[in-house]
């Protein structure tokens, strides 16, 4: 197999994340619109997060957050995002580089972005990300505002991975 030097796999992952980092920036200046709402699975360890010690406890390997009714001060920057959430009645900021994000999910429209565990702490990899332009994403646990308690979004569809079309 010829070599890509070119390397598509991160123009389309780095495109990928460009997405992401268009909805958050589209929702730090408008609000959410409609019934939009956002799940964001992250590597809790990675490089550049910051959680409070409370809870990197609670969530060591990952963790994720819902981004929907109680909110504030979302601000997205190139590189990452940071925002205010409540946990158990906590206020936390956190801060979430985009290389850290293992998934997203809008679950009004069923759509999401996966990334490989590889691409989320910037080893290239081999796989690109899936696009699923019309099935849901199964979504690990999440934690959002005022839970103690993870919870789980709806039924989850297939992952289309683009590296099935690549000829081997």
């Amino acid at each position: 197999m010829a070599t890509d030097h070119i390397r598509y796999d991160v123009l389309a992952r780095d495109a990928l994340r460009g997405v992401l980092r268009r909805v958050l920036a589209d929702a730090a200046e408008h609000g959410l619109p409609g019934e939009h709402h956002f799940f964001i699975t992250f590597l809790s360890t990675a490089e550049g997060v910051k959680l409070s010690p409370r809870l990197l406890a609670q969530y060591p390997e990952e963790m994720t957050v819902i981004l929907q009714h109680q909110f504030w001060d979302l601000v997205v920057t190139d590189d990452r995002f940071e925002v205010g959430l409540s946990f158990g009645g906590i206020p936390e900021r956190l801060v979430v580089p985009f290389t850290s994000i293992k998934s997203f999910f809008d679950p009004s429209v069923q759509f999401g972005l996966q990334f490989e565990a590889s691409e989320a702490t910037e080893t290239p990899a081999a796989n690109l990300p899936a696009v699923p332009a019309s099935s849901a994403l199964p979504a690990p646990a999440a934690v959002t505002e005022d839970q103690d308690e993870p919870t789980k979004p709806g039924e989850g569809a297939e992952v289309v991975r683009l590296d099935r079309f690549r000829k081997k």
